[in-house]
């Protein structure tokens, strides 16, 4: 599709800003496709578990993968039906993982053989992930939108970085080409 990876990065830079501010500009929304969008995957492995019950050729594995497959079908509607406590739920997971990813972070700090700057960064990553987990589980309804808002931010400088790295990488693209160009080059008699 791209002939450059400068085009590319241009396009996915563009693609980042316009979602970043969407996402800043309407949270809620952002929260609410959030959703959408784990509803929808819910409903896909619903159908993959499905698939892959009535291509078993045991009962056990039928029955297993049929039940799982309800399971995900149930966990997409009620992502449809109650998107608002979804919303909590999924800040709730996000929320819980970063605790425990900062805690391992964290301990990583008093691993053996790290050097101070490194055992510094480490306890202070760590301090702010758990920081970051205990807010949105203490405050879920704030939480999805700090993160709605977090992922606009994070798209929004993504894309511009993508944006100025595609541009300058085309520049180089330019500079190069007529360098190595075969009309350029001089014949030896």
């Amino acid at each position: 599709m791209f002939k450059s990876l400068s085009s590319s990065l241009i396009a996915r830079g563009i693609l980042a800003v316009v979602v970043g501010i969407v996402a800043l500009a309407w949270p809620s929304v952002t929260v609410l496709a959030l959703v959408i969008v784990f509803a929808i995957y819910a409903f896909i492995a619903a159908g993959l578990q499905a698939a892959r019950g009535f291509s078993s050729r045991n009962a056990g594995p039928v029955i297993g993968h049929l039940l799982l497959g309800l399971v995900d079908l149930a966990a997409g509607v009620v992502a449809l039906a109650w998107p608002g406590p979804t919303a909590l739920v999924l800040v709730l997971i996000v929320g819980v993982w970063a605790v425990i990813a900062g805690l391992v972070e964290f301990s990583a700090a008093f691993a053996s053989g790290e050097p101070a700057g490194t055992r510094a960064m480490l306890i202070l990553g760590g301090l702010v992930t758990i920081a970051f987990g205990v807010v949105l589980c203490a405050r879920p309804g704030i939480g999805a939108i700090t993160l709605a808002l977090l992922f606009g931010l994070f798209n929004l400088i993504a894309g511009i970085w993508m944006l100025a790295q595609g541009i300058a990488l085309r520049r180089t693209e330019k500079t190069l080409h007529p360098a190595h160009s075969p009309h350029h080059e001089m014949n030896p008699a």
